[in-house]
């Protein structure tokens, strides 16, 4: 039933060759992820519900294949070309002969820098040329540029680019509804077979927000604007196939009911928090059994916030999956590691995976808070603040998440103890995700952050032993202070303001890029990558 395209076992054999790092010692370029296999329990699943789970990860091979045409081309042939093992393994991780983690930095001889807009544009494209095309739909989620016969732009539908690939996948989440034992899942899934040949995903998506009783859980299609650097306007094909944590679920699920009180808390004016979060949002924690394309590319989410679409969250919110099994992985492998070299010793034991989980699950449900449509104006803060709006909400979702673990704190409603852990740890993810680059959305927020921390006083470094200690008042003044500036770039839709403070904050100062450089000589990874699979899974 699973048939995997044929550059997927090419990695997977060249992870189980591959380097995992078992002591401390500098890696390698090629090196700096570390394996991880990702296992799930299947157990309490029937039959059919397992052949569905093969079914959903064959569909997921397909976003796959799809996003290594929107990142890069053909991967196959990239990846035949290259002779060096190591090499050939980075090239598939990263999708392409670029260097995610590195500001998109080639590492194949013979190419040059990549493209900002990726393959969503034709590479000779300038921006200039864009805005003055006369072309409807030109700035759609779902639409390549190419050029005509005769040199001029020209659109087409993703529907129309990919046509097999579609219609294959397409079929496959049909056959997967025939198995589902859950009727809401089954009908997401035959809408989302339905929305992938036609390029509307609005229905379906409503009917995903739906889905709150289903064992198993899909994320598939093209969804994240962060591969298209030049404008941030196309979305880039992924997938998940996920298992439902009944138990971690349900101790999540009373969080989402403070999201409006939390909105009206938000420290701006009125005007830049009047939407109202949807009523009908949800938390639940997951183990993920298959990662690809988009997601899987680089850096590994461990966390989704979805739908993007402004008009289902203003209607019904957005679903927050936080993915245990991945996030335990990153805790365990690096930040553990990483709060031991950095972190001053009076507060590592305050580095804890509660803390980490928390920080994370609050940094998705954050997504849902300040303002979806510019102030004043017509249009969406993502199209307002074009390339930069990805990194803006990153940013502004990492900082309202300590935010609300803070006021939750105050409200009682979360242990005052453990406050600092929050604060310590966050801290600590700073390193972690700073590693990123700034080619990662993720990786310039966490840059701002510690630029902005750093001179409002939010942790104090020591010189003679190079770690750091969280100041508590510190860092509630400064968090309060990041969070009002960035929802009010937001709800002006301020483009400008948006550019000056990534180009003034979003890098890497020399005395920060020492002490990452020791992260490296300690061998500490700076990221995971997957064993995956049905033979992991025993399908």
């Amino acid at each position: 039933m699973f048939r995997a395209l044929p550059f997927l076992p090419l990695l997977s054999t060249l992870l189980v060759a591959g380097s995992c790092v078992s002591s401390p010692r500098e890696v390698s370029r090629f090196e700096i992820y570390t394996p991880v296999t990702l296992e799930a329990d299947l157990s309490h699943l029937s039959e059919r519900q397992r052949g569905m789970v093969a079914l959903l990860i064959e569909a997921a091979e397909i976003m796959d294949g799809l996003f290594w045409k929107q990142a890069y081309g053909e991967g196959e042939e990239l990846l035949a070309g290259i002779d060096d093992r190591a090499m050939r393994r980075f090239a598939a991780i990263n999708y392409g002969p670029w260097d995610r983690l590195a500001d998109n930095e080639p590492f194949v001889p013979g190419f040059g820098p990549k493209p900002q807009g990726a393959n969503f544009y034709p590479s000779d494209m300038t921006k200039a040329e864009f805005e003055a095309a006369d072309l409807p739909g030109k700035d759609g989620l779902y639409t390549l540029l190419r050029r005509s016969e005769d040199g001029h732009l020209k659109t087409v539908p993703y529907s129309a680019a990919y046509p097999g690939e579609l219609t294959r996948c397409s079929a496959l989440l049909l056959e997967a509804a025939d198995l589902a034992e859950d009727e809401g899942f089954a009908n997401y899934l035959r809408l989302r077979a339905k929305a992938l040949v036609e390029d509307d995903y609005y229905e379906s998506d409503l009917a995903w927000m739906d889905n709150k009783t289903n064992a198993v859980e899909l994320v598939l299609g093209p969804i994240e604007t962060y591969e298209d650097q030049l404008f941030g306007y196309k979305a880039a094909f992924e997938a998940y196939v996920l298992i439902k944590d009944q138990e971690w679920s349900r101790r999540l699920a009373r969080f989402a009911a403070f999201l409006p009180d939390l909105q009206r808390g938000l420290p701006v004016p009125e005007a830049y928090k009047a939407e109202s979060p949807g009523s009908d949002a949800d938390l639940n924690a997951y183990d993920v059994v298959y990662y690809a394309g988009d997601c899987n590319a680089g850096s590994k989410t461990i966390a989704i916030n979805l739908p993007n679409d402004e008009r289902v969250q203003l209607a019904k919110g957005t679903r927050r999956l936080q993915l245990k099994n991945a996030m335990r992985a990153k805790f365990d492998e690096i930040l553990v590691p990483i709060a031991a070299e950095l972190i001053d010793p009076a507060q590592r034991g305050n580095v804890t995976f509660d803390a980490f989980f928390g920080n994370t699950m609050f940094h998705e449900v954050a997504h849902g808070l300040g303002i979806k449509n510019v102030v004043g104006a017509e249009g969406t803060v993502r199209s307002a603040l074009k390339e930069t709006a990805s990194a803006l909400e990153e940013g502004k979702a990492d900082i309202l998440g300590l935010y609300m673990i803070t006021w939750l704190t105050e409200q009682g409603e979360l242990p005052r103890e453990e406050l600092l852990d929050n604060y310590v740890t966050f801290l600590a993810g700073i390193f972690r995700s700073v590693r990123f680059g700034a080619s990662s959305a993720h990786g310039r927020a966490n840059m701002v952050r510690f630029n902005f921390f750093e001179r409002e006083g939010a942790f104090v470094r020591a010189a003679k032993t190079g770690t750091y200690r969280v100041d508590f008042d510190g860092m509630q003044r400064a968090m309060t202070e990041l969070s009002r500036r960035l929802l009010t770039l937001q709800g002006d839709g301020d483009y400008a303001g948006a550019q000056a403070l990534l180009r003034e904050l979003g890098v890497v100062s020399p005395s920060l890029q020492r002490d990452l450089d020791r992260l490296g000589s300690a061998g500490i990874p700076v990221d995971i990558v997957f064993e995956q699979g049905p033979k992991v899974l025993g399908l």
